[in-house]
């Protein structure tokens, strides 16, 4: 679903967003009082934005994502920080209150300790030397994969903000959804999907630096027999014995013939629901220039309550992984990365 919005209505947004940040400027953005003002300011935006956001946080869609086009964005951004860091918040002022009222529309925004230094809005931008990293700072395919499904208290949505798009205009994200790509299955298959005969590796980040930090056995569906959320990373889970390894390998071609996706440019806000879809991003060239790719993404959970005790008194961002003390380490058996070209050319 994609929602277009008018000049004027962006520039309405876009006043209403300005006055907030310039009042709260000196405030960090994990603060309750600029986080709400966030929200009550979201209240500005068109209402047939607000219903199709409030729609999609209470039943989601078929796609698995909404784009809101147009958006209010700065515009003159700086440069995209070659380190996928902005040192500050209010260098895009516009940007960052319209992504936190569109993220506090769907949900409550969290973050995490281990992921950007804790950073409530992150930059996602290509960084030198981290070319071909499966993560959020490379260039190489960004294979599908839930976001952080690891974490005990993962986002249930994810919002990506175009600052700039890529030179070339071939970073295509993409998005699978598994109310397309699960009829595809056989029975058994959806059976085996749905016992815990599956691993997933934990981000390094979460693990200071450690990549064999492993989830217990888990299953990739769950819940609803009809409408069930969705947990995969078809780079970092494997199954634990041969039948989950084929079943994880059929889900995998049935997203790949029912994915979608397409250039961000400037002023597309993506809203991912992470329960029921898998996103990545294809192969693209940066110049680490200052002015390549740039995305800004932020996280928002149905239920913020269920993570008080891993988030210090008034903050939304958890404590690192490793002092919540769910995993522990344990060797995973090396496994290849393939370069999907179907995915790539999606």
């Amino acid at each position: 679903m994609t929602i277009t919005l008018t000049d004027a209505e962006r520039e309405a947004a876009a006043d209403e967003f300005a006055s907030s940040a310039r009042a709260l400027k000196d405030r960090s953005l994990d603060d309750e009082e600029l986080l709400t003002e966030a929200e009550l300011a979201g209240l500005r935006l068109p209402r047939r934005v607000l219903e199709a956001l409030g729609g999609f946080r209470r039943h989601g869609n078929d796609a698995g994502v909404l784009l809101l086009r147009n958006m209010p964005v700065d515009l003159t951004p700086p440069a995209t920080p070659t380190d996928g860091f902005l040192p500050h918040w209010h260098e895009l002022p516009v940007a960052t209150f319209a992504q936190l009222a569109v993220a506090s529309t769907v949900g409550a925004v969290i973050a995490y300790a281990d992921e950007k230094h804790g950073a409530i809005v992150q930059d996602v931008a290509p960084v030198e030397g981290a070319e071909k990293r499966q993560e959020n700072s490379g260039t190489v395919y960004l294979e599908l994969h839930t976001e952080d499904g690891f974490h005990p208290y993962k986002p249930d949505f994810i919002t990506l903000m175009c600052i700039r798009p890529d030179h070339g205009r071939t970073a295509r994200t993409v998005v699978g959804a598994a109310a397309r790509a699960l009829p595809l299955l056989s029975a058994r298959t959806a059976a085996v999907l749905r016992e815990s005969r599956f691993r997933l590796r934990v981000s390094s980040s979460f693990g200071n630096g450690s990549t064999d930090l492993l989830t217990g056995p888990l299953p990739v569906l769950s819940g609803s027999a009809t409408a069930p959320d969705l947990l995969a990373d078809f780079h970092a889970m494997e199954g634990i014995d041969d039948e989950a390894r084929t079943a994880l390998e059929d889900i995998k071609a049935a997203f790949l013939a029912t994915l979608r996706g397409g250039v961000l440019e400037t002023g597309d806000l993506l809203v991912v629901d992470n329960r029921t879809a898998l996103h990545g991003r294809s192969e693209f060239a940066a110049r680490h220039d200052g002015t390549d790719r740039w995305l800004r993404r932020c996280f928002a959970v149905t239920d913020l309550r269920s993570s008080r005790e891993a988030r210090p008194a008034g903050s939304r961002v958890c404590r690192p992984l490793r002092d919540i003390g769910l995993f522990s380490p344990e060797a995973l058996l090396p496994t290849p990365r393939i370069e999907d070209p179907v995915c790539t050319g999606s």
